[in-house]
């Protein structure tokens, strides 16, 4: 099959790609001189996951899709495809089953580590366990399809708590206050094995020169934590046992962004300081984005993900617009003509706003 025909870019909008990705690097180089980005969603026809998970041609068949509705409406959405399976890759590779709800995303249906005094015992994965032999094929059925312009996301790695919590499962939370010697010494572990599998599933990606491509942007460093489960523990449970590890792994790796979902305020200014840190994206739901821009370094982008009848989208739409620049808003619209139209009124305000062009 050729897929380029599902994308069908023309030579301007492959032009256009290449601009994308040098305002996105921008963003953190020169953010006072970036102007913000804006991703438009709309409804696109697809595979069940029961099909795809299984057929790597109909998994790239939708991604290619996706990528042409943004490409249509013509916003900062970069071209980028991922081979997904779900946040419990990492689990299953140590023996955690899978469990594939119905037209969704495998997830962890046991965990493995029932005594954290056997983490001791742990033996690194092999390098096709649990679902990565499938993760490899279809990587490289991806390389060797896709279209001119479209870039390979890494696969979901999550982070060093996450596939922690994923592996012991809700028994973690006793172990920060019964076995806390013992539950470092896992942390330490997962965290260690997590930066030798970013670096090992560079390969499979298009990242390169110290860039890297996720959810639909373009990052400096290599890879991302998901802090998800951070939500599970108190702020300080964080700062003082799973902080050191984000850092560690995101220093290993050559740096990256954060994703977070949960709702404590507190460990945001914890996440987005960290050095080796170069991108944050959070739940515009629970949080504020001036608020949360407020608490960014000047070259850590920010992410905000926002419904679009929010408070957010309306007060940007209105010129209520953060001091910061380098700042990336993701909304939903309903269809391709009427994306176009949010993301002309999102420009033309924040052009007003920050005295700048697209």
């Amino acid at each position: 099959m050729d897929f380029s025909k599902i994308t069908n870019f023309s030579n301007r909008q492959l032009e256009n790609f290449q601009d994308i990705n040098k305002r996105y690097k921008q963003m953190y180089l020169s953010p006072n001189e970036s102007m913000p980005m804006f991703i438009i969603n709309t409804p696109v026809e697809s595979h069940d996951w029961e099909v795809k998970l299984f057929n790597a041609e109909a998994m790239l068949i939708d991604d290619l899709n996706v990528i042409r509705t943004h490409a249509d409406i013509g916003d900062d959405r970069v071209p980028s495809a991922r081979v997904s399976f779900g946040t419990a890759q990492i689990a299953a590779a140590f023996g955690c089953e899978m469990y594939i709800p119905p037209n969704n995303l495998p997830c962890a249906k046991t965990h493995v580590l029932h005594d954290i005094n056997d983490a001791i015992n742990l033996k690194k994965p092999p390098k096709y366990a649990g679902w990565f032999k499938r993760l490899y094929e279809f990587s490289e059925f991806y390389m060797e399809n896709i279209p001119e312009g479209v870039e390979i996301q890494l696969p979901d790695t999550q982070g060093p708590f996450n596939n922690a919590h994923l592996i012991r499962g809700n028994d973690i939370i006793f172990d920060f206050f019964d076995n806390p010697g013992q539950l470092e010494y896992f942390l330490d572990y997962i965290t260690d094995y997590l930066i030798d599998l970013v670096k090992e599933l560079q390969h499979l990606t298009t990242n390169r020169d110290g860039w890297f491509f996720d959810w639909g942007s373009l990052w400096k460093g290599y890879g991302r934590i998901s802090n998800c489960t951070v939500h599970l523990i108190s702020p300080d449970m964080y700062r003082n046992f799973v902080l050191k590890r984000d850092i560690k792994f995101l220093e290993g790796i050559g740096g990256g962004r954060i994703h977070y979902c949960g709702s404590y305020p507190e460990v945001i200014e914890s996440f987005i300081n960290m050095s080796p840190v170069t991108g944050f994206d959070y739940d515009n739901s629970l949080h504020n984005l001036v608020d949360v821009c407020k608490l960014a370094p000047d070259k850590v982008p920010v992410f905000c993900w926002a419904q679009r009848n929010s408070k957010t989208i309306n007060d940007l739409l209105s010129g209520e617009w953060p001091e910061k620049k380098n700042i990336i808003i993701g909304v939903d619209a309903p269809s391709i003509e009427e994306g176009k139209v949010l993301l002309s009124k999102l420009r033309e305000s924040a052009e007003r706003n920050y005295d700048g062009l697209y």
